[in-house]
């Protein structure tokens, strides 16, 4: 397999992901044994309960400082910066972050809703062109709804792949009173690009939830939250129906690589130029949450 490639908004870049278990990924997703376990396991929920609680047990701290040093975590972000502190590896992987950490942009603008690799549509129903041919996307699938399908079909989407290695609380893009989250029952797939080029499907055949935010400036915004393989849990942290800012917290992922996917009603927000540029052209763009994600 080629490796994973992204555009870095910071240093304008282009950076070569270092993948966590990019060995097991191959193995697993890259050979026709491996996919035959995959649909025993996965649909069986094995994986994902099996790394849940080895993740949960105190003797999975013990790796932590290796884990920050390997790939590059800057602590000094987080309200515990001293790896000592957490009780184990899940309690570091859901970490907060200090005040002030994430600015938030101001404005009339939208405000990525997480750390991450970042693709980025100004019209949903081109999304089929950027990944693989023949695997098409299916969007009422995805939202469990054909009416939300047709209402999104033609809006601005972006997509917010989360590795192991990011911050993995995901916020509110813009303020607005959010509803409480639709559970969508499913298996725990990886979402990493070395999967959905060969699966697209994944997106919408996982455990995922769906939050509709109403807001008085761009009308209503879809936050689908989607596990992975390794999330023990999808964790929302708001309280439904009452007012939130932009920014705000909305939940956070345990141990595992996840995706936010966030949907604009058609004509409502102008999405960053590098976002469909870099997508356009193949590549994720690294950028940090409440950073722009676009305007209004």
């Amino acid at each position: 397999m080629d490796g994973i490639f992204f555009r870095n908004r910071y240093t304008g870049q282009t950076e070569q992901e270092k993948v966590m278990g990019e060995r097991a990924l191959q193995l697993i997703y890259g050979t026709g044994l491996g996919q035959a376990a995959l649909h025993v396991l996965l649909k069986r929920g094995i994986v994902s309960r099996l790394m849940g609680w080895q993740k949960n047990q105190p003797e999975s701290r013990r790796g932590l400082r290796a884990f920050v040093e390997e790939y590059g975590i800057n602590m000094e972000e987080a309200e515990r910066p001293n790896t000592e502190d957490y009780i184990h590896f899940n309690d570091f992987f859901t970490r907060k972050l200090k005040a002030g950490a994430r600015p938030v942009c101001a404005g009339n603008t939208v405000a990525l809703p997480a750390d991450g690799r970042h693709s980025a549509w100004q019209d949903a129903a081109a999304i089929d062109r950027v990944f693989i041919k023949g695997q098409s996307f299916d969007l009422p699938a995805l939202l469990g709804s054909e009416e939300l399908a047709e209402k999104y079909a033609h809006g601005a989407v972006v997509l917010s792949r989360l590795c192991p290695v990011d911050y993995h609380r995901y916020h509110f893009v813009a303020a607005g009173t959010p509803e409480a989250a639709r559970r969508i029952p499913g298996p725990l797939a990886s979402v990493s690009p070395y999967c959905l080029r060969r699966r697209l499907s994944w997106l919408w055949t996982n455990k995922r939830e769906l939050t509709i935010l109403h807001t008085d400036t761009i009308g209503d915004v879809l936050s689908l939250a989607v596990g992975a393989t390794g999330v023990g849990a999808i964790c929302q942290t708001y309280t439904p129906n009452t007012p939130v800012a932009k920014g705000e917290e909305q939940g956070y992922f345990a141990f595992g690589g996840s995706t936010v996917m966030t949907f604009f009603e058609p004509g409502r927000v102008q999405l960053a130029q590098d976002l469909l540029t870099n997508t356009a052209e193949g590549f994720e763009t690294y950028a940090r949450q409440g950073d722009i994600l676009g305007n209004w």
